[in-house]
């Protein structure tokens, strides 16, 4: 089993829960994404991270947890969307220093949160009613130039058991 774990979620508190998403509906078979959660009164849990692989999950959706703690389904939606990049890990040094750069600033400028997994991967919230033209037009020159590749978290709604 592999585990993608977060080292630096942006919803990191004195009392986070961690639960588990299954992959495999997502095609990631063998694959387990720890969440971060921070528990509500009702019995669900906001997630306090951005997801990097579970797809239908964003920062502040509230979930619901089976008894072995792994993410069942969403008991409310935050709003918010998650994008994904992936950076092409043969990209050369520089490049990719330089690539990294770009991103990081054009995020900060935009005023938005993201986890990295590694150095060629980010996940970025995007709250509601954000201007994402900056942004876009970066990673549409990071597509062109350098193979880089983006999408939407909620390309397909979560589901513990997607077929």
């Amino acid at each position: 089993m592999q585990y993608i774990v977060h080292e630096n979620p942006v919803g990191r508190a004195e009392s986070n829960y961690i639960a588990q998403a299954d992959l495999a509906p997502f095609d990631l078979d063998g694959q387990i994404e720890q969440l971060w959660l921070l528990p509500e009164e009702d019995g669900t849990y906001a997630v306090a991270c951005i997801p990097f692989m579970t797809y239908g999950l964003a920062l502040g959706d509230r979930v619901r947890l089976s008894p072995a703690a792994r993410v069942v389904d969403v008991a409310q939606t935050s709003g918010h969307r998650a994008l994904r990049t992936l950076l092409r890990p043969s990209m050369d040094a520089e490049r990719l220093g330089c690539s990294i750069s770009l991103i990081k600033n054009s995020i900060k400028e935009s005023g938005l949160l993201s986890e990295w997994h590694g150095e060629h991967f980010v996940a970025i919230d995007v709250p509601p009613g954000t201007d994402m033209s900056p942004l876009f037009a970066l990673l549409q020159r990071e597509v062109d130039e350098a193979g880089a590749f983006w999408e939407w978290a909620d390309a397909m709604p979560f589901s513990a058991t997607q077929s």
